[in-house]
């Protein structure tokens, strides 16, 4: 019967991520990978669009739709439309179910207990029969393959879309990290601000992105590369195209990437010597879509003078992590959150 799609009852694992949601399945690896992008009709408040169809929404919309991502630097910056959009992702996964799935949610390593809650609060509201949570640097330890459950030190440097989780994993657990609001978000802002400061144009979220992943870099590149965009004069106001190379990126996007290689400092600052010199051995890392900037792993080796290493599957490893994790909820089971 198509109507129940999934058996009884699904295992799913959410990367909840400010750019992008991925979901995992257990028994079927990944099945969804969206923008986290809603669009709203602010008079009604019907969802009109979710993922994908909402994100080319994004800056486009009449005056009564509203094209938001309702999560901001890693948490839910608006409950009632998060709460939608997982109801959204859970249904396409899941169909129509006859039990409730248990869900596993990644989160920041430090957000607030209510920043847990209202992540706890919108999944349960969305339909999940159970949630767990679970550090995103742990997941994406998990999902780079790390061995985490033995008495080393491992170090994650998990940079998404919203935050920079940095980890020292040891027995299964941190013993020292720290979340900063500084990533792929952050490097789009500052690009956006580069190109208003030196050319007086006025670029969207959007381009921005497209610059960072194309020729966006934080560490010299042997060839400069350029790239055509499109944007406002702020003096004119009217459209301009404009030319924008690589070495100009370079200059946008250091800034932001140094905040990130000094949170790794002062992580490895407060590791246990032991810890450290497992790190120094085996190596950093790094996970998450935005450590695909160019030159961020050859930026924090400089730095750190330890070798680093990017995962593969950068992007899915969280979501892969969380999967693995699914394996072990009946262990969990008695630590479940209601």
């Amino acid at each position: 019967m198509q109507m129940f799609k999934f058996g009884f009852g699904q295992d799913v694992g959410i990367d909840l991520g400010t750019a992008t949601v991925i979901v995992y399945v257990k028994g079927k690896g990944i099945v969804l990978r969206e923008p986290s992008v809603v669009a709203v009709d602010n008079i009604t408040g019907e969802v009109l669009a979710v993922g994908q169809e909402a994100r080319r929404m994004l800056g486009r919309t009449p005056g009564n739709i509203v094209a938001t991502r309702p999560l901001r630097d890693g948490v839910i910056s608006d409950y009632t439309v998060t709460e939608k959009m997982l109801k959204h992702f859970i249904n396409k996964v899941c169909g129509k179910f006859i039990f409730a799935p248990r869900i596993m949610i990644c989160i920041p390593s430090q957000v607030t207990e209510v920043e847990k809650k209202a992540v706890i609060d919108a999944a349960t509201q969305a339909g999940a029969r159970k949630v767990y949570l679970i550090e995103e640097p742990i997941a994406a330890a998990i999902g780079a393959g790390i061995d985490i459950s033995k008495p080393c030190g491992n170090m994650v440097v998990d940079i998404g879309g919203g935050t920079t989780d940095i980890a020292v994993i040891s027995l299964g657990g941190s013993v020292v990290n720290t979340s900063l609001k500084v990533a792929g978000d952050k490097f789009d802002e500052y690009i956006v601000k580069y190109i208003k400061k030196k050319h007086n144009i006025m670029i969207g979220e959007r381009t921005a992105e497209d610059l960072k992943v194309n020729i966006g870099c934080v560490y010299p590149k042997i060839q400069d590369t350029e790239m055509d965009i499109r944007g406002r004069d702020l003096v004119t106001g009217l459209p301009k195209t404009l030319t924008v190379h690589s070495s100009e990126m370079l200059e946008a996007l250091l800034e932001p990437a140094m905040m990130i290689v000094d949170a790794v400092h002062s992580v490895l600052e407060r590791t246990p010597p032991e810890l450290s010199a497992d790190i120094s051995d085996k190596g950093i890392y790094m996970t998450g879509g935005g450590c695909l900037v160019d030159g961020l792993d050859k930026l924090l080796q400089e730095k750190t003078g330890i070798n680093v290493m990017i995962a593969q599957d950068t992007v899915s490893c969280v979501a892969l992590g969380t999967g693995k994790a699914l394996d072990n909820l009946d262990v969990l089971e008695g630590k479940a959150t209601r």
